[in-house]
């Protein structure tokens, strides 16, 4: 063996060394560990699911407030055809009245859902969350504004655009036990 050979093996080597020792050092010196747990959230607060989720994995109920007819049909089939689960679709159940594009509704176990969903409206889904809801389905409530759900490439644009993830609703904490 060449001493160049030689001399090139005790530098990756070295370099090895150093790498695994900084990442040592780092993982010692975690300034998070120990972050986010459910004794530090304050009592009265709910527990919340902010795990990105794919869309396979996000169930959903599809219902219209609109008077096009068949319109939930038509959404559910664009749902699957992503790969969501859709679980119920109709006319709106609650018989209320909504405006701008869609509105879904969802409570402490379906934030990471959420995120995703509002992508497919391009953000402009008005969110309603309910802290008492106990179910990690999300209702997608379509409204008068409603033309299309985006591509994936606007989803991906629109994911970026939150920026950072799903965002806690009031009075909840990240549940450390689903991240």
């Amino acid at each position: 063996m060449s001493f160049a050979r030689v001399r090139a093996l005790v530098i990756v080597g070295v370099l090895a060394v150093v790498a695994v020792v900084f990442v040592a050092i780092t993982l010692v010196r975690d300034t998070q560990a120990g972050k986010g747990t459910a004794e530090d959230c304050p009592e009265g607060y709910k527990l919340a699911d902010i795990r990105v989720r794919h869309p396979k994995d996000i169930k959903i109920n599809v219902y219209n407030a609109t008077d096009i007819q068949g319109l939930a049909s038509s959404v559910k089939t664009d749902f699957q055809n992503r790969q969501f689960q859709v679980l119920k679709f109709g006319n709106e159940p609650n018989n209320k009245g909504i405006d701008g594009v869609a509105v879904l509704r969802y409570g402490p176990k379906a934030v990471g859902s959420y995120h995703v969903l509002k992508a497919y409206f391009l953000n402009e889904a008005k969110p309603e969350y309910d802290a008492n809801r106990d179910t990690d389905v999300v209702d997608v409530v379509i409204g008068p504004d409603f033309k299309q759900l985006a591509t994936v490439t606007e989803v991906s644009q629109a994911l970026a655009q939150n920026g950072g993830g799903p965002q806690l609703p009031p009075n909840t904490c990240a549940d450390p036990n689903l991240r």
